[in-house]
């Protein structure tokens, strides 16, 4: 099942930076590299550490548990495919960020996203 998780522009990393977010018991991690967002579970594939505060270099990602290299825009292990990230896919809309159901880059199947945008409107 598809699951939209609407975030505002104003809550979307800028570049070079991050942020945690908690969406129905889940963290998940946003990245901007270069303008773009990724998005990914807060777990890193070989043990389940988190992934928030890993080192980040350029589009590469390391486990700050054990050291491991994922590439953001893959989802997968630099120079030994076959352990990916579980990313969630993003669409951007004029003012809002949504990410989509997990999707497991070439290492796997599955999908929830991200949309990126502006603000619901507020009720009277």
């Amino acid at each position: 099942m598809t699951r939209n998780i609407r975030i505002t522009v104003a809550d979307a990393p800028a570049i070079g930076e991050r942020r945690l977010r908690f969406v129905d018991g889940r963290s998940v991690v946003l990245f901007n590299v270069e303008g773009v967002i990724h998005a990914i579970d807060d777990s890193c594939p070989h043990n389940g550490a988190s992934l928030a505060n890993g080192r980040l270099d350029g589009r590469v990602l390391q486990c700050p548990a054990h050291g491991l290299r994922f590439d953001l825009v893959s989802g997968c292990v630099v120079g030994a495919p076959g352990m990916c990230l579980t990313k969630l896919v993003v669409e951007t809309s004029s003012a809002n960020l949504n990410t989509l159901s997990p999707h497991r880059t070439a290492c796997g199947d599955s999908a929830t996203g991200v949309t990126i945008g502006p603000s619901p409107a507020a009720p009277y």
